[in-house]
């Protein structure tokens, strides 16, 4: 008996023992929390900091630029671009939804296409990525079976390969940017048909083809483009009737559109006034983005004259290779392709086919005769003599590494003209051509 009271007084100690060390690892747990929890207290204290939700992050800084120096004369339409890309990077674009859907208004040659070009530019480093479905071709209602296929049953089922399939949208997609471009270029010669059609994408995202496939355009950034309005646009900047007429064509005569504030605003709520005329209620309700492109005047086309002309320079580095030479169009030169080619009502493009008609065909012919060779400097100039440019030949015979270097300098120098108006991309690109052809 006395033996198992022994025990049993032992083990009651040893229970003891135990809560008594449990109970002090306890305090000690708790005492080095403490600064701990002071610390988490002191991070959670109210700070009243100001936000600026105007600022934008790294990647819509980069779009913002690149635009910029592409596109002239279209701050509006940039700006609701790069927010709507801001808003896909973030990850809070709304689920279910194509990233944006954009309807551009406006007068021809405004660089409603062109912006969608740029934007693919930027973000993939290709223009051609841009999924371009001309409308003209889809006036009738039996054309919809090119896009979405035939159903089976129709004769051609099998042939005929629609072009908004899921490969399609997905083919230039890049490992830091899987967004592709679909351009509905002048949505209002289209069909009822494709409007119906377009209700869906641009609502849920989803396009059903003729063989039942699901297409997903949640990736997708999807552009329209439409000249409803312009008459409506070109009657306010130019009036044939009022005090104001007599100056309004002067003014459009010498390249001045006359684009103020007030103007700005009649043209913007005449051209959305005008779409809403043409398109159903339900198709005008879709778009997140309504822009309306001004016109351009002298001012822009000058930017715009700039940045051709960098064009053009990269075009003779990329065809003629070892044979590349550089050009240089003095003022005089510049204030007689404006001229020629400045023309209120129908944008940029007549400059850009003054430069093809009185820069680039004399260039071809020169190359083409071999006056110009590998090295040589050109310098274009405006003889007023015959109304023509005339082409010097200022040096001839550079090295292939000074030719080189004047290369990427000379690209350089005509893209600081309009704040780069040539992607770094391309002017590496011809830069390692050169390299390549030494």
């Amino acid at each position: 008996m006395g033996e198992g009271r022994t025990g049993i007084m032992t083990r009651g100690l040893f229970r003891s023992e135990r809560t008594a060390q449990f109970e002090r690892g306890r305090k000690e747990m708790v005492r080095l929390n403490a600064p701990q929890q002071t610390s988490t207290t002191q991070q959670q204290r109210s700070v009243n900091q100001k936000l600026d939700p105007t600022r934008t992050g790294r990647d819509a800084i980069g779009l913002e630029g690149g635009l910029k120096r592409l596109i002239v004369g279209q701050d509006e339409a940039i700006e609701q671009i790069v927010n709507i890309y801001q808003m896909y990077v973030t990850g809070l674009c709304a689920p279910g939804r194509p990233v944006g859907n954009f309807l551009f208004l406006g007068p021809t040659g405004t660089g409603k296409t062109r912006i969608v070009e740029a934007t693919a530019e930027c973000l993939v480093k290709n223009s051609r990525s841009v999924i371009k479905i001309d409308c003209g071709e889809f006036q009738h209602s039996h054309e919809i079976a090119k896009l979405i296929g035939s159903p089976p049953g129709y004769l051609g089922h099998r042939e005929t390969h629609p072009l908004l399939s899921q490969e399609v949208l997905n083919q230039h997609h890049t490992d830091r940017v899987k967004v592709s471009f679909v351009l509905f270029d002048e949505i209002e010669k289209a069909s009822d048909a494709l409007w119906n059609l377009l209700l869906g994408i641009l609502d849920k995202a989803t396009l059903t083809l003729g063989d039942n496939r699901k297409v997903d355009f949640s990736r997708c950034m999807i552009f329209m483009t439409s000249n409803v309005g312009a008459s409506e646009m070109n009657a306010i900047l130019n009036p044939k009737m009022g005090f104001g007429a007599p100056m309004a064509q002067e003014g459009l005569a010498k390249g001045d559109t006359g684009v103020n504030g007030n103007t700005s605003g009649k043209i913007s709520r005449s051209s959305i006034e005008a779409a809403r005329r043409k398109f159903p209620p339900e198709f005008v309700n879709r778009p997140d983005k309504i822009v309306v492109f001004k016109p351009l005047g002298r001012k822009e086309l000058n930017k715009i004259l700039d940045i051709e002309l960098g064009m053009v320079q990269q075009r003779v580095f990329e065809s003629s290779g070892p044979g590349s030479f550089l050009f240089n169009v003095t003022d005089a030169g510049k204030d007689f392709l404006l001229d020629e080619g400045t023309d209120v009502k129908y944008g940029a493009r007549p400059l850009k086919r003054a430069i093809e008609r009185l820069l680039v065909h004399p260039l071809s012919n020169l190359i083409a005769t071999e006056q110009v060779n590998g090295g040589d400097i050109i310098r274009v100039d405006y003889d007023p003599a015959d109304n023509i440019l005339s082409f010097v030949k200022e040096t001839e015979g550079m090295s292939t590494l000074v030719m080189q270097q004047m290369n990427t300098l000379a690209l350089s120098a005509l893209a600081g003209a309009v704040g780069a108006g040539i992607p770094e991309e391309s002017l590496r690109g011809i830069g390692a051509r050169s390299r390549g052809n030494k």
